[in-house]
């Protein structure tokens, strides 16, 4: 096979239009397993290809494009660095994006490798080629530069090749392009700081984050909702949360929370300040960060009763997070009448509205009703009981109402509240004692969507895992649940069909 590539390159280097024998070396390429692919191209020089690329002619450079990832992928780093590192600093700053995109993948392979790394580092040209990627318009372009730059701070030579003065300098003149490329170099310092404290202290010590942090309370409010977010990634690392406390930014966004009130944009960047605590609760502690700055909780229950399905869909999806874990559940159980009055509203949401606030309102429900095994004490029980029967007077019959309707998605929903339900005791005697509950659970003809019949499937797995479902549902009921999870999600039993003669 290697043989046959030689061939066919040396015939590619001989004519003048190569698009077929550019065909024939594409489909050779993909004739060969992944695995021995590297004996193939070992040896062999693929500099033709590379010049091919500079062509008007776009068929052309689709398939180099396409020859070239097979190819390149089968080459070491060290190999592909030694070989083509000038060919892929020209794709750098071809016209085509897809061969930019080709340049910084192989670039994001190099920069991962100890001894490739080297040849980047030695040439500062190809690495101010990548950060102007940064700024292309194509998102994909930049979104692969960041990558490979991000790939790079993993290594201690890389990090401090990138927070180099001239290194930073470029980095700065590329942010000056735009807003919107300001940001992506925000996500990529981000992105850094998030590996390690270490990698935090390099970028804490550039003036980014703080130009970031300083964002926050801008004029312009879409930059402040953005700004928002890029803070959120930022506290998605236990480092990263314990700096910005030490910047006392989570005091500053509770005080914009407060402050929110009298803005009369606020609704722009207010979600993105609730999705904030509501991480922070989640990663750290419900109670401490609940306890600590009551103006998100308070916020939270505001914005469920709000008329705004933004600020309604912020508030179910944190309303689902902090109720997901024990704690969350005991701190939304210390409200009493604030937190009934939201599960109210809940269930108002699930039952009728937007089909997209239905969905997110079944979700959070599952979500607050759900408790694992272990957690399962007499008193989160009888919590999670009491919270069922306030949805409605009569609970199961609304959820098996939703059930039925016909949006798949609202299908599923509904099979979300009975599978958090199902392992525990009280669920499963108020599902053997509503009517043909166990029938519609056992009838592979509800639901016909893949989502659907995986929906069921969980459903009927927690009820088998559960240790009382035996003695709750009944024997009977517990051998037909368990036929049904050997069988599979998506099992059709087979049905004899006879034709008589004459028949109407």
């Amino acid at each position: 096979m290697a043989a046959t590539i030689e061939t066919l390159l040396e015939e590619i280097s001989g004519v003048d239009d190569p698009i077929e024998e550019l065909q024939c070396l594409k489909t050779a390429l993909l004739s060969i397993p992944v695995s021995a692919l590297r004996d193939a191209v070992s040896g062999q020089r693929f500099h033709v290809i590379f010049s091919l690329l500079n062509s008007n002619q776009r068929e052309q450079v689709e398939l180099c494009v396409a020859i070239l990832e097979r190819i390149l992928v089968a080459l070491s780093p060290v190999s592909l660095v030694q070989n083509y590192r000038v060919e892929l600093q020209g794709g750098l700053t071809h016209p085509n994006d897809t061969v930019k995109i080709l340049a910084l993948t192989q670039i994001g392979r190099i920069v991962e490798n100890p001894d490739a790394l080297t040849e980047i580092l030695n040439n500062p040209d190809i690495l101010q080629a990548v950060i102007h990627c940064i700024g292309e318009e194509k998102i994909a372009v930049a979104k692969q530069a960041i990558q490979s730059l991000s790939k790079m701070s993993h290594s201690k030579p890389g990090l401090d090749k990138l927070f180099q003065s001239d290194v930073q300098k470029v980095m700065k003149d590329v942010m000056a392009t735009s807003d919107i490329v300001r940001y992506r170099i925000y996500e990529l310092v981000v992105e850094i700081s998030s590996v390690s404290p270490i990698s935090l202290g390099y970028c804490a010590n550039s003036s980014f984050i703080s130009q970031l942090l300083g964002e926050l309370t801008g004029d312009d409010i879409l930059i402040r909702a953005t700004a928002i977010e890029m803070v959120t990634s930022l506290a998605h690392s236990q480092h990263g949360r314990q700096y910005l406390a030490q910047q006392g930014i989570m005091d500053k966004i509770s005080n914009m929370i407060r402050g929110a009130e009298t803005d009369p944009f606020s609704s722009l960047y207010l979600p993105g300040l609730v999705k904030f605590f509501g991480n922070l609760a989640i990663m750290d502690s419900p109670q401490q960060v609940c306890e600590t700055y009551p103006a998100f909780q308070n916020k939270v229950f505001e914005m469920a009763l709000d008329p705004d399905p933004v600020m309604i869909g912020v508030a179910l999806d944190t309303l689902g997070l902090l109720g997901s874990t024990v704690e969350g559940k005991q701190v939304l159980q210390k409200t009493g009448e604030k937190f009934k009055a939201v599960l109210s509203r809940m269930s108002q949401l699930a039952s009728s509205g937007a089909t997209e606030l239905r969905v997110r309102s079944l979700d959070a429900i599952s979500q607050i009703l759900t408790l694992q095994p272990e957690q399962q004490t007499e008193d989160l029980l009888a919590l999670t009981e009491s919270w069922f029967h306030l949805l409605s007077k009569h609970p199961m019959d609304m959820i098996c109402n939703i059930s039925t309707q016909p949006f798949p998605e609202l299908h599923c929903g509904a099979l979300g509240i009975f599978t958090a339900i199902a392992t525990q005791p009280w669920g499963q005697k108020l599902m053997i004692s509503t009517p043909s509950f166990m029938e519609f659970v056992l009838d592979r003809s509800t639901g016909q969507t893949k989502e659907a019949k995986d929906a069921k499937f969980e459903l009927v797995g927690a009820l088998v895992c559960s240790s009382t479902t035996a003695e709750i549902l009944g024997s009977q009921h517990y051998i037909r649940l368990k036929t049904y999870l050997r069988e599979g999600p998506y099992y059709v039993s087979a049905v004899a069909s006879v034709s008589t003669e004459g028949a109407e």
